[in-house]
């Protein structure tokens, strides 16, 4: 082979990797978006045809997403084979509010500091667009627009490491909060991210960690009863 040939080899081979990572990673971005903001409800079953069916892709970038996302908690693999969404016990479900609790708090206080107008604004946009989507009973756009709040919120903390944890927690209990929120037909916007504004114009750090536990733990508790 020449060197111009061996060039034009390796370029094709390097092309053909590009595209199965692209593809795997979109398949991944795309799947993890909709667990997490509970497009999926719990037990539902998934195939790597399907997903490749559904994606356009081969079987081996629906494989590489749906590995990731087991390894993630964000799908059950059973000894068959069998891959799922997950139907998450009471105590898995207080042991993963413990840790919104925990994290989500020290996150908040991280970012008060930060917490100029701007932000504040931004959070009660946002937040209007979390009483839309209750008005309409869109538990889908209600949990998308519940996340955005909070991770507006905690990205002015400056803690990745910490904030890669929480959104870790909210993707394992996606399918689960949505089946939540489609047992209990919300007719009002939770009270907690009126608070939650009111602690942050304040600058009260007491009473911003009161309500953001709050906030993320009252309907998990409610699961786990």
């Amino acid at each position: 082979m020449t060197a111009g040939a061996e060039r034009d080899h390796n370029a094709r081979m390097t092309t053909g990797t590009d595209t199965q990572l692209a593809a795997h990673e979109r398949v991944y971005r795309a799947l993890r978006g909709r667990i997490m903001y509970g497009e999926i409800e719990p037990g539902v079953a998934l195939t790597l045809r399907g997903i490749g069916r559904e994606f356009g892709v081969s079987m081996t970038p629906a494989r590489e997403a749906v590995r990731r996302l087991v390894a993630e908690g964000a799908l059950s693999l059973s000894h068959s084979g069998r891959v799922t969404t997950p139907e998450l016990g009471s105590d898995r479900v207080e042991e993963l509010a413990a840790i919104r609790a925990l994290l989500e708090t020290e996150l908040a206080s991280r970012a008060l500091p930060r917490a100029h107008l701007a932000l504040i604004e931004r959070l009660q946009t946002i937040n209007s667009g979390v009483s839309e989507a209750v008005a309409k009973g869109d538990a889908v756009n209600f949990m998308r627009r519940n996340l955005e709040f909070h991770r507006t919120l905690y990205l002015r903390a400056q803690a990745p490491a910490m904030l890669a944890m929480v959104e870790n927690v909210w993707l394992q209990l996606g399918p689960t909060m949505r089946a939540l929120y489609g047992r209990l037909r919300h007719g009002s916007p939770p009270e907690s991210h009126r608070l939650i504004l009111s602690a942050l114009r304040a600058g009260d750090e007491p009473a911003l960690r009161l309500a953001v536990r709050t906030d993320v733990t009252k309907g998990l508790r409610m699961l786990a009863a």
